[in-house]
């Protein structure tokens, strides 16, 4: 029977990073505020990495059209300079410049903030300055499409996501609501903050590659994890799909009111 609760226990976790990673509420920040208010215990340190892994299957899978298209033409325009495709090429370039603020200070100060910036009443607040930017950014209808980005754009989007670092700031919320204050259009907004989504994520994966191999749970949590990436990887998928219309009927608002309640419940009753 414990074991069974056990599998439950990573399997609801999974679930719950899955369903929070690509909405702007703080994937990480729940899964602290569950395992603090449920007692809930995380055995082994691969686990985050894992249900991240699964999320990134989600934006790859769902994404997989724009990121054919991207390859495809940006290698058309490096190798034979079809105007057609320079868009597609810059629009690129601008993802690998967005990416580099965020992984150099990852690298270098990720423990840092950590150590930091930890705490339930941190992450309070970080659920409130997500909240209070996500109602700034509500209304506005930006006209920017792909091709329209500049280096300045990415520069800014790029610097948006460093400050997603702090625990309990949502990365898709940080960049997101960048994106839109530059005059993006919801749907370019939307498509860079989770194409960026995938060079952080596949860079995270590769420098944690070692502790994976070296975590002593590994070998006991097979099933338990086996189950949390599958349940994170479903949630993933559906969370986003159901993002995507949530962001195409401009109602963010809703995402504000519930990180507001959140933070403030938190700092209440933590």
């Amino acid at each position: 029977m414990e074991q069974f609760i056990e599998i439950l226990k990573y399997l609801f976790l999974g679930i719950v990073q899955g369903f929070t990673e690509p909405i702007p509420v703080s994937s990480s920040g729940h899964l602290v505020l569950i395992q603090h208010f449920f007692g809930i215990e995380i055995k082994g340190m691969s686990f985050e990495l894992l249900v991240n892994s699964a999320s990134l299957i989600a934006v790859l899978l769902i994404y997989r059209n724009d990121i054919v298209r991207l390859i495809n033409n940006g290698i058309q325009y490096v190798t034979k300079k079809e105007e057609s495709a320079k868009a597609d090429f810059r629009f690129i370039i601008y993802l690998i410049i967005a990416t580099i603020p965020a992984g150099v200070v990852g690298v270098l100060f990720d423990d840092y903030i950590a150590a930091y910036f930890k705490g339930i009443r941190t992450l309070a607040i970080a659920l409130l300055v997500t909240a209070l930017a996500l109602w700034l950014i509500r209304n506005l209808k930006g006209r920017k499409n792909d091709g329209d980005l500049t280096l300045k754009d990415a520069v800014i989007i790029g610097l948006s996501q460093v400050i997603a670092l702090i625990p309990g700031i949502s990365r898709s919320g940080a960049t997101i609501v960048a994106a839109m204050a530059l005059g993006m259009k919801q749907e370019t907004a939307l498509r860079f903050s989770f194409l960026l989504f995938i060079p952080i994520s596949l860079g995270g994966m590769i420098l944690s590659f070692s502790d994976i191999l070296a975590d002593p749970q590994i070998g006991s949590l097979a099933i338990p994890y086996t189950l949390a990436f599958l349940g994170s990887l479903v949630a993933s998928y559906f969370s986003l799909k159901w993002f995507m219309n949530i962001m195409a009927k401009g109602n963010l608002i809703y995402f504000s009111i519930y990180c507001f309640i959140v933070g403030v419940a938190v700092l209440i009753f933590a």
